[in-house]
């Protein structure tokens, strides 16, 4: 039976995973991707609101995206947004949608892309090692207070270990995918 203290250090750990995932769609590729956009906040009627829900974002070819916003007096505040988000893209507007052509990577910028992969995923290692830090020191605690014998706390760190590595492979193979695709001409 999986102790409680694993089922919680696991869940943070597909957290640490599932925010890697999406701080990896929002890096740049050569293609259009509605995520590169979907989150970037524009004001309306002076709240911060994400471009997803001020309008529909679609991707017609591989190299734009259009955004039809459900109100046409948000396009200029959708446009400012983006500009001020320096993704490296000039949104244009035409009075109904906001068309955002995605512009050839250079290969210096396939670079500095790859290594901006690069931290993130470091960044995701470092939670889940702080993550297993923590678990690790609940279980100690544990078999200090008596609740849990030397035996089930060496199995318990056994198993927080299998499952950081597991983890941590995963967020390798993600960055190593981003990368890739960053770096595909």
């Amino acid at each position: 039976m999986a102790h409680p203290l694993l089922d919680t250090t696991k869940g943070k750990m597909d957290g640490a995973l599932a925010a890697l995932g999406n701080q990896l769609d929002g890096v740049r590729t050569g293609k259009a991707s509605p995520a590169l956009v979907e989150n970037i906040t524009a004001t309306y009627y002076g709240a911060p609101t994400r471009i997803r829900e001020l309008g529909n974002i679609a991707t017609p070819e591989p190299r734009l995206i259009t955004i039809t916003p459900y109100d046409p007096s948000v396009i200029n505040e959708i446009c400012k947004a983006i500009l001020a988000a320096n993704i490296g893209v000039t949104p244009v507007s035409d009075g109904r949608k906001v068309r955002v052509p995605i512009p050839e990577l250079s290969e210096e910028r396939r670079k500095e892309l790859a290594k901006v992969t690069g931290r993130m995923a470091e960044e995701a290692r470092v939670a889940v090692r702080n993550v297993r830090r923590d678990a690790n020191d609940q279980a100690k605690k544990l078999q200090k207070d008596g609740k849990l014998t030397e035996d089930d706390r060496d199995r318990l760190l056994e198993d927080i270990q299998k499952a950081t590595d597991a983890a941590i492979s995963k967020i390798d193979a993600a960055a190593k995918a981003k990368e890739a695709e960053v770096m595909a001409v």
